[in-house]
């Protein structure tokens, strides 16, 4: 990070790459596989529309992207000054000074204009529900100062995102969604879980909630492998419900293999590794899925 730099210096690509980082863009990569699953399910099961699939998949990139970059930069702005009294968060951009919060806001909202937008090309109900599903994302923030289940409210707006990618593709709900809805639920509450252990020492001591801070580090990674184990059981739901068995029990079994892994690197007296867990370690829960649910479905396609 270039410690040089002061809220006025940066240029505009600058400012943009800085922007990128602050909200750690590349961890797009998380959800969506899982709301591209959602929209490949729906796409399927309507006897594949193709007219207008790929606008469809663009629009609802966008409105992942934008409702995700309102969230994460909505969430730096409001934890600005938990982050500068953190020694882990205080050189984030905001807290160091690389970015103001001024411009934040303005990031901000431009974020939630794409995803407005994306969610009103889409269809009539995604833009009705659009101010609740940016709602649910925003509420995030707010939720560790007063409850321990933030991880899974995070989870759900995280979770929501393949019952979106349904709406968007057929413009009403499925019920059989809901189940992968649960499944990235609770794989991002056992994640997060995992990464707030580093905060175990500062939760406490500022009077922040989380379940490391209430339960301790070592029944936090418990709780935590027990969402990871409910996840791999609403997957084999979702491959059930579905008739895709051989995909959905193949993506089970590879999904569960990366989460053990994720777990094995991490221990409770010892969380160097939480980082490789995090990033590494889910950014394959996703790939792995999507690959053998897409590439069912896509084998399908000729025979229908």
């Amino acid at each position: 990070m270039n410690q040089t730099l002061t809220p006025a210096g940066p240029g505009i690509w600058r400012r943009f790459v800085l922007t990128l980082e602050m909200i750690k863009f590349e961890h797009s990569v998380f959800a969506l596989p899982f709301a591209f699953t959602g929209a490949l399910l729906a796409w399927r099961e309507s006897a594949y529309p193709t007219a207008g699939l790929g606008w469809k998949l663009v629009w609802i990139l966008g409105a992942m992207v934008g409702a995700r970059s309102a969230a994460m930069t909505f969430n730096r702005i409001l934890d600005h000054s938990i982050d500068a009294r953190n020694p882990r968060t205080r050189l984030r951009h905001l807290p160091a000074g690389l970015l103001s919060r001024r411009f934040a806001w303005v990031f901000l909202a431009a974020a939630a204009a794409l995803f407005f937008l994306a969610a009103g090309m889409l269809n009539p109900l995604c833009l009705a529900l659009a101010p609740v599903a940016l709602g649910v994302v925003l509420a995030y923030s707010y939720t560790k100062r007063f409850t321990s289940l933030a991880h899974l409210v995070l989870g759900f707006a995280l979770g929501i995102a393949p019952s979106a990618a349904w709406i968007a593709m057929t413009g009403s709900l499925d019920p059989r969604i809901l189940w992968l809805t649960a499944a990235v639920t609770l794989w991002t509450a056992g994640f997060d879980v995992i990464y707030a252990c580093q905060d175990f020492d500062f939760d406490r001591r500022e009077g922040l909630h989380s379940i490391p801070a209430r339960f301790g580090i070592r029944g936090a990674l418990l709780i935590a492998r027990g969402f990871h184990a409910a996840m791999v059981l609403c997957l084999i739901a979702l491959a059930l419900v579905f008739g895709l068995r051989a995909a959905g029990l193949a993506a089970a079994v590879l999904v569960a293999g990366a989460l053990v892994i994720e777990h094995r690197l991490v221990r409770p007296g010892d969380l160097s590794r939480v980082n490789a867990a995090f990033f590494t370690a889910n950014g394959w829960v996703g790939v792995l899925f999507f690959a053998c649910w897409a590439s069912q479905i896509l084998i399908e396609f000729p025979n229908r």
